[in-house]
């Protein structure tokens, strides 16, 4: 088996670190790691941005300020075929050449593939420039594409594992709600509740209802409870050795069930055979697992 490239866990500042010699000219075959004036006409995208949504009027607005004051932090290109191919920056490129900008300062450095793709993911992550969709794509493409570990790329983002599996279990959530959330309908609180809900149709409902009624997350929550609660027989005949609860001891085991499934992100169920009882913790895959396992027992 392949040995596992290694995790970018630095952040942006120590990728772009290096003991190359300065550039003596813009020519694109020259290797760099100071501050170079490229032409602005050389520079391709980068085709792995994870970041697709630009929104127009604070790139008018960068454009502005870049008229009036250049472009302040110099964008990280590596050489290419024709040219050079962005690294990270492209929503400082997009508004440079919106300003009228023939050469920008850039990086130039050499960067395979991979690197690439990390590097523009950590710049975005970093500065919060992802919407949580693209965040999550992000992440996923990190562990398809570099074959990294949810603990790797937590690690190249600095964020805690748990922050980045949470955030891949949004893409679990119908089409419909991930664009909600991409477009800010809907806030990442309100999906964590809706990922608890297994029936698509009732995930669909409820984000109809955000949307509409502008509820909020607790609003929601109560929502999805008394919607199990409607769903559970009012007389149920208890397993054998399992004794029916009083009304109390019922809404104080939905209580503790409310509290676990929002600690743990998952579904949990209770179940009481007199003094004694068991806890039932629903995970949907070996990463799943070892998210619960850390929440649960800690590293």
């Amino acid at each position: 088996m392949a040995p596992r490239k290694e995790a970018l866990g630095r952040g942006l500042s120590a990728i772009l670190e290096s003991n190359e010699e300065p550039l003596a000219s813009a020519h694109p075959s020259r290797r760099a790691s100071q501050i170079s004036e490229i032409d602005i006409a050389l520079v391709q995208p980068n085709p792995m941005q994870p970041r697709k949504d630009f929104d127009e009027e604070t790139l008018m607005e960068l454009a502005d300020s870049i008229r009036r004051l250049g472009v302040i932090q110099p964008v990280a290109v590596r050489t290419g075929e024709q040219g050079y191919e962005l690294i990270s920056g492209e929503r400082r490129l997009r508004a440079a050449r919106l300003a009228g900008l023939e050469r920008i300062p850039a990086y130039v450095r050499e960067a395979d593939a991979d690197s690439m793709l990390q590097m523009a993911i950590v710049e975005n992550v970093q500065r919060e420039n992802l919407n949580p969709i693209e965040e999550a794509l992000a992440y996923r493409r990190l562990m398809e594409e570099c074959d990294m570990t949810h603990e790797e790329v937590a690690r190249s983002v600095a964020k805690s594992r748990s922050a980045v599996t949470n955030m891949l279990r949004l893409l679990r959530l119908p089409p419909l709600v991930q664009t909600g959330l991409r477009d800010g309908e809907v806030s990442v609180g309100h999906a964590r509740v809706l990922i608890g809900i297994a029936d698509e149709k009732t995930q669909i409902a409820l984000f109809e209802a955000i949307k509409a009624k502008g509820l909020s997350v607790r609003e929601v929550e109560r929502r999805v409870r008394e919607n199990r609660e409607a769903k559970t027989p009012k007389i149920k005949k208890p397993p054998q050795g399992e004794t029916t609860l009083s009304k109390r001891d019922a809404l104080q085991v939905e209580k503790y069930v409310s509290q676990l499934r929002s600690r743990l992100g998952t579904r949990v169920g209770i179940r009481r055979q007199g003094n004694r009882g068991r806890i039932e913790i629903e995970y949907y895959s070996g990463e799943d697992l070892e998210r619960l396992l850390e929440l649960i027992a800690g590293k």
